[in-house]
């Protein structure tokens, strides 16, 4: 007997064999039933809870496949930079938080996108230390390859023009030599390092708290990414096991590995899907290339306004750690954001498929992944078709970065952000958010991916309207497409048997105008057949 049913509404299943219903019925944890409400609503007793959805749609909660969990979950409570209009606008932000602190305490913030700006240009120490001058301070751009420092915080990081920049990174120097306060890439580990990590405690609260936060998305399962050299990993993981283990954690959760600890996880024992159906070991995570705006991404021909780029490690090194990582049963994401980086990429996984074959070795449970794929040339894209290889791509970070790439690209953007591309490959894609550079809202990717227009409805016919996708190709590739990816077939689809994680919408987006799409919100998540939120 069913605790709850939902019906007078439209069910999109994401099921092949159904994709369209009329109501659902839920017991305990499982979808009980999927059909039309004469059948499903027969199946009530007297203690089951009926919830009348007046039209709306529901379909299965939605999977965020590449967030920054942690960092995000921390920096909720700091200096929020993502609608900063200027420059001088910033600089306040960070003024008023020194004023509220005491001297001494860091001020954390991240987001900054300074190509929206009316004078775009990326503050420095010079900037930030009248503003605090006795507060360290790190300002995160909103792609996080780039972060600014006042003098204080290079101070207690022992960052001074004597110091070199350390492997994969950049140190920005004015023209006397001294630092700038601007650290690109792993450089700004140099700083992180001397910031005093937080308790687990701490972090257990800030994970409750943005849990929270995803559900009012209708996120109901993550996998969280690691950062470059990040030796906050561990907390986290330590932390969600906790949680776990107390029936606390309320997301299905891939909790990824450093690419730097290859060796370690190996010796280990560790394998891509150990774990149970709330907290599993997921891929391994390698960098090829840096990102567009703080042009570290690698590119085949030069910025109109930079070199190109620079790879974060060598070619042939993250291709002898990916084959030994799948020999070991582990599964490997590999960011890649410019074309260079996307060839070389793909060429490391057709060799791995070569090698595999002639080992005579199946390939991973778990398909190994390209992380954001943001810019490609259709003739490596023609080369994925046949790899066992899964996809991840940002849709809302394109409309952050249409300025950006114009700017910095020119009419070779026509090649970035080729979501239609992609999916005609045939090769599964997975959209996510990449947050704390986006909002955490599938809502707002779909619409990206869709219209390809900021929310003030520029560019008029979309921006490279020839690669937008469809409302239910977005859908898809929050729900179906990364249970099918990660093996776990109980999720990402409304079907009996099935784990009850839905979420249900406020407007048939299905078929909304898509002019119209911005109207709908979640009403309600559900999670293991447990009412998390709700505004109806």
């Amino acid at each position: 007997m069913p605790d709850l049913i939902f019906y007078n509404g439209t069910i999109a299943t994401q099921d092949a064999h159904r994709s369209m219903a009329q109501a659902v019925a839920i017991g305990q944890d499982r979808i009980v039933a999927v059909g039309k409400d004469s059948t499903v609503l027969a199946l009530a007793g007297p203690d089951t809870k009926r919830i009348n959805l007046d039209g709306r749609l529901l379909v299965p909660g939605f999977i965020d496949t590449h967030i920054h969990f942690y960092e995000w979950a921390l920096k909720r409570k700091g200096v929020r930079l993502d609608d900063a209009a200027s420059m001088d606008d910033l600089l306040d932000r960070v003024r008023q938080s020194a004023s509220k602190r005491p001297a001494g305490q860091w001020i954390m913030g991240q987001g900054f996108n300074e190509t929206g700006w009316p004078t775009p240009n990326i503050p420095t120490r010079n900037h930030l230390d009248p503003m605090a001058p006795a507060h360290p301070v790190l300002l995160w751009r909103c792609d996080l390859h780039l972060a600014v420092a006042n003098s204080m915080a290079l101070a207690l990081a022992g960052i001074d023009a004597a110091t070199p920049d350390p492997p994969d990174g950049r140190i920005e120097r004015d023209e006397t030599g001294q630092p700038t306060g601007i650290l690109r890439e792993l450089a700004i580990n140099l700083v992180r390092q001397a910031v005093t990590p937080p308790s687990a405690d701490r972090v257990q609260r800030a994970f409750r708290e943005a849990t929270a936060a995803l559900h009012q998305y209708g996120v109901t399962g993550i996998h969280d990414v690691r950062l470059m050299d990040d030796n906050d990993g561990a907390t986290a993981f330590r932390v969600f096991q906790r949680l776990n283990q107390n029936r606390q954690l309320q997301l299905r959760t891939w909790v990824t590995l450093p690419g730097e600890r290859l060796d370690t996880v190996i010796d280990l024992g560790l394998c891509t899907g150990y774990g149970d159906d709330r907290l599993r070991v997921g891929h391994v995570k390698f960098f090829s290339d840096g990102g567009m705006g703080a042009r570290t991404a690698w590119m085949i021909d030069p910025y109109q306004d930079a070199d190109r780029g620079m790879p974060l490690m060598d070619m042939d090194a993250l291709a002898h750690a990916v084959r030994r990582a799948d020999s070991a049963g582990l599964s490997t994401m590999v960011h890649a954001i410019g074309d260079r980086a996307n060839h070389e990429v793909i060429a490391i996984f057709e060799a791995l498929e070569v090698h595999r074959a002639h080992a005579n070795r199946p390939p991973p449970v778990i398909p190994h992944r390209i992380e954001h794929v943001q810019m490609i040339r259709p003739a490596d894209a023609v080369r994925l078709n046949g790899l066992n290889l899964a996809l991840n791509v940002t849709p809302a970070n394109m409309l952050q970065d249409i300025d950006l790439i114009d700017a910095a690209l020119g009419e070779m953007g026509k090649y970035t952000y080729a979501f239609r591309w992609l999916l005609d490959t045939g090769v599964p894609v997975m959209f996510s958010s990449d947050c704390p550079v986006c909002a955490p809202d599938p809502l707002l990717g779909i619409r990206a991916a869709v219209t390809r227009k900021r929310d003030d409805g520029t560019p008029t016919d979309g921006w490279y309207a020839q690669n937008r996708v469809t409302v239910d190709d977005a859908i898809r590739a929050y729900t179906a497409t990364p249970a099918a990816v990660q093996n776990t077939l109980d999720v990402g689809v409304i079907a009996p048997g099935n784990k009850a994680d839905i979420i249900i919408l406020s407007h048939n987006i299905l078929n909304l105008p898509v002019e119209r799409l911005s109207e709908a919100r979640v009403d309600m998540t559900v999670f293991d057949g447990e009412i998390v939120y709700r505004q109806f």
